[in-house]
């Protein structure tokens, strides 16, 4: 299956978990992908995997947090691949800290990465989707739709990710841009992996979690979500946020 041959995708977060995960699936359909991470050897990586299967790719080193970066790596890579068809914000951040001892440096760290770098992208690269009739795919989160104790900053943080992306379904769904989310429950990648091993000491930041009826997602399966929005099979569907979290927010 080619879904998106001779067509341009950007990923942040390229570098591991599902944004790499999401970056090698797109590639095997036929996507050129500019694989955006503010490690730029770990993104590096994901394209040489991508390369060694016969696909295009191209590693952008960014702070998605910060406009300027953002800036510089979009003209980048549209001076390298052209207008993208289809952009993937993956890239993001996790906190698991009592309100009390959340510091503002925290707090600004995860908004910063997980809202605004996903306004940032979305903004920098609006003007090219609307000449390609393109789409954006962001991620939520499960917590953005269900609170946890000591996760006020990511709860916060992708409950306006969901809302961000039905605003923009809204806005530009009569320029041609569709515009939609993917919810990840628990998944096996690096970034939640600390979580899971925390000791009880922070038992309590565990506590209540709920627990997937198919077990723990693997990176893989959130991105073959993702291609399957990404594609003009979906070309109906914009404003969803789209679980993929094995029952949990059932």
């Amino acid at each position: 299956m080619r879904r998106f041959e001779d067509r341009t995708a950007v990923v942040t977060g390229a570098a591991s978990g599902i944004g790499r995960a999401t970056a090698i699936r797109l590639a095997s359909e036929g996507a050129r992908v500019a694989c955006v991470d503010v490690d730029e050897a770990g993104a590096e990586q994901t394209c040489v995997q991508i390369r060694a299967s016969g696909g295009t790719a191209r590693a952008y080193a960014c702070d998605v947090s910060d406009p300027e970066r953002v800036t510089a790596a979009t003209q980048a890579l549209l001076a390298d691949f052209g207008d993208p068809h289809v952009v993937c914000n993956v890239a993001g951040v996790v906190s698991a800290s009592p309100l009390e001892e959340l510091s503002f440096a925290e707090w600004q760290r995860v908004i910063g990465v997980n809202l605004t770098g996903t306004f940032l992208v979305c903004q920098a690269l609006m003007p090219a989707l609307k000449r390609t009739g393109g789409n954006i795919v962001n991620t939520g989160s499960r917590l953005g739709v269900n609170g946890r104790s000591y996760r006020a900053a990511y709860c916060a943080s992708k409950a306006g990710v969901h809302l961000l992306t039905k605003a923009l379904a809204l806005e530009f769904a009569d320029q041609g841009v569709r515009v939609n989310a993917v919810l990840p429950g628990a998944t096996r990648t690096a970034m939640a992996q600390p979580a899971a091993d925390s000791p009880p000491s922070r038992t309590r930041m565990s506590a209540g979690a709920p627990r997937s009826p198919l077990g723990l997602g693997e990176p893989e399966d959130v991105a073959a979500a993702v291609a399957f929005i990404a594609s003009d099979e979906m070309r109906y569907m914009t404003g969803s946020i789209v679980a993929v979290d094995g029952g949990v927010t059932a």
